[in-house]
């Protein structure tokens, strides 16, 4: 048997999530069918992450193993005839057989969306906020993320991680406009990266990190509710429709998944 990486992308709108539901089409559903399909025996994929119901990712991987050789392009190609438009396939690669799509990632990069005015089209992919936002003071708060902590309190309860450590590298709002670029603009999206998540976790730091903007928790109160507060401490979760899984990277010459 091989092992075969692939990335690709899709629009988590109408999908709950990326792991396979009883109740509802998935991600990983969709894609599982469409492999089974054109290599004509079951496949099952094993994903980098799991996102919510109704999140993105600009990349995503996943591996499955497959007893004979692929030709990558041929079935990336073939995969992208057959997958919904709402996601798109990117590349098929064979790894060792010792990668694992979730287990070998070093790193996982979010961003979350925000704007400041109506949009009738930014409001699929970005959350609308109508209040002031202190954004230094968001930053400020955000630099306290960095480091390897115990973030229980912003993991949903009843998930089944068997640790709630995770160790966060970036944490930090960027000013952006559509046409102009980073730096520029009344629009904002918060980016995180680390090399795990727990389930709901950027959601709710940013919906902490909101309450910090809004005056309603000073600095003093986020680091305590790191540093020993629970769910109920912190803010309340954001929409998923606005929250991206940006990249993911392996120890390959720390490659991203963008670049392989």
């Amino acid at each position: 048997m091989q092992r075969y990486f692939i990335t690709f992308s899709y629009d988590g709108t109408r999908y709950h999530g990326w792991q396979k539901q009883p109740n509802g089409i998935s991600v990983q559903e969709v894609l599982d069918k469409a492999l089974s399909t054109l290599l004509r025996t079951p496949i099952e994929t094993v994903g980098a992450g799991r996102t919510d119901a109704g999140v993105h990712a600009r990349i995503m991987v996943a591996h499955f193993d497959f007893e004979t050789e692929i030709d990558g392009g041929q079935l990336t190609y073939k995969l992208n005839r057959i997958l919904p438009k709402d996601i798109t396939a990117t590349s098929v690669y064979e790894v060792s057989n010792d990668l694992h799509a979730r287990f070998s990632a070093t790193q996982r990069t979010y961003h979350y969306y925000i704007h400041r005015r109506k949009s009738t089209f930014q409001r699929h992919y970005s959350h609308q906020l109508t209040y002031a936002l202190d954004f230094e003071q968001m930053n400020e708060a955000a630099k306290y993320l960095l480091g390897e902590k115990d973030f229980k309190c912003f993991c949903k309860s009843g998930a089944d991680s068997k640790t709630t450590i995770c160790n966060v590298t970036e944490a930090r709002w960027v000013a952006y406009d559509a046409e102009l670029g980073e730096g520029n603009g009344a629009d904002w999206y918060f980016v995180i990266s680390a090399n795990r998540f727990l389930r709901n976790m950027v959601r709710a730091v940013v919906g902490t990190l909101v309450e910090v903007g809004r005056g309603k928790i000073t600095l003093a109160d986020f680091k305590r509710i790191v540093d020993s507060g629970t769910r109920n401490d912190a803010g309340e979760s954001m929409p998923g429709n606005a929250l991206f899984l940006w990249d993911v990277t392996y120890p390959v010459a720390e490659k991203t998944a963008k670049e392989a």
